[in-house]
């Protein structure tokens, strides 16, 4: 699932506790008040789990778009016979050594800018890790003290 899928079932878990909460009668509030707290408390645990595991995913294929970036898709023969778009527009005066420079540079310069879209990947994986960790943390805590 993609992370979007989750925060959208979440969105749509926390609507429906809320309309359930507000609709049931004092009666089943007080008799079914602690079923629905623990069933509350189990939905933010799954919830903040599940977005903390798809965080860690995304932060893992970010990290191994950094270490192995996908390689350059044009070929020096593509670039030189016309792929190669220069100043002068003029490739006949041109050395193959200065065609070839220019080739290097721009697999590099492409090499790096997929590197830098990983390490943008990878700051915004951790904050779907970072920011719903505590809460999925406070949670248990309080599950784990409710159940003593």
């Amino acid at each position: 699932m993609t992370m979007s899928v989750i925060f959208i079932l979440i969105i749509i878990f926390l609507a429906l506790a809320a309309i359930f909460s507000s609709g049931i009668k004092r009666e089943f509030l007080q008799e079914g008040g602690d079923m629905m707290k623990k069933a509350y408390v189990y939905l933010v645990l799954f919830a903040t789990l599940m977005m903390s595991i798809g965080g860690s995913v995304a932060a893992f294929m970010a990290i191994t778009d950094i270490v192995a970036p996908s390689p350059y898709y044009q070929t020096y023969e593509e670039f030189r016979q016309g792929g190669a778009k220069f100043e002068n527009n003029n490739t006949d005066n041109m050395s193959e050594d200065e065609i070839m420079t220019r080739y290097q540079a721009m697999v590099e310069g492409e090499r790096e800018r997929q590197i830098s879209r990983a390490k943008n990947s990878l700051i915004k994986s951790l904050g779907w890790i970072v920011i719903p960790l505590p809460v999925f943390l406070l949670f248990q805590r309080k599950l784990v003290r409710e159940e003593l």
